[in-house]
């Protein structure tokens, strides 16, 4: 067939490969991305709003990433020696919503957190400079993230080198922990987020990894 067609066998096999990989070499993790952001859109985002979503969240960005400082020893000895961070996706009846959360290893407490309609740099750095304003941590903290560009971007680089606060970045993680409730709209999570947190999770809940006491209580027994 190759021969009467005129074309090589190398030609024709390569044809046949691309045939069982459509979209060629692109990363299938993001594809599997592109499709969640579209079925969690209840199949309403086009093409600009999911490239909007890849954009701030795709690991595979020009900013500089930092190794990994942490290599997952989640144990610490003190306050404010290493501090992990995470985004999280929220439902609203308006759309999703993006938490940013801070906790000190130490004590697993939420030390900084913010929430918004964008997950982006600025959603990570409003959530590091209340931690900042609230721990006044020394020199030599490490700020353990993904590799996501919202963590890496040049404002948090900058806000960290300021205080000097060390980046550590993991392999990408998966966000797509969603809450159970689904809120009104921003004002609504904010306000059951700030009662979950503030009042019941840093306050009152016990930790097992603590001994069964809240992380308010374990800083203030260690103290």
């Amino acid at each position: 067939m190759a021969r009467y067609l005129e074309v090589s066998r190398s030609n024709f096999y390569n044809y046949l490969n691309r045939l069982k990989r459509p979209f060629g070499n692109v990363d299938e993790s993001l594809l599997s991305f592109v499709f969640l952001t579209w079925s969690n859109s209840r199949k309403s985002y086009g093409l600009p709003r999911i490239l909007d979503q890849v954009n701030t969240t795709d690991s595979r960005h020009a900013d500089r990433t930092a190794p990994d400082l942490v290599k997952r020893d989640f144990e610490t000895k003190k306050k404010n020696e290493v501090w992990v961070s995470d985004v999280t996706y929220i439902k609203a009846s308006t759309g999703w919503l993006y938490l940013c959360v801070i906790l000190d290893l130490y004590s697993r407490k939420v030390v900084g957190w913010a929430l918004s309609n964008n997950n982006d740099s600025d959603l990570v750095s409003k959530a590091l400079h209340k931690a900042i304003t609230l721990r006044n941590p020394g020199k030599g903290l490490i700020f353990h993230s993904d590799r996501g560009s919202n963590y890496c971007s040049d404002s948090v680089r900058r806000e960290l080198i300021l205080n000097r606060i060390r980046r550590s970045n993991s392999r990408k993680g998966n966000c797509w922990d969603n809450a159970v409730n689904v809120f009104l709209n921003l004002k609504d999570a904010y306000d059951h987020l700030f009662d979950y947190i503030e009042i019941f999770y840093n306050r009152q809940r016990s930790h097992s990894f603590l001994s069964y006491v809240s992380s308010d209580q374990f800083e203030l027994k260690e103290a």
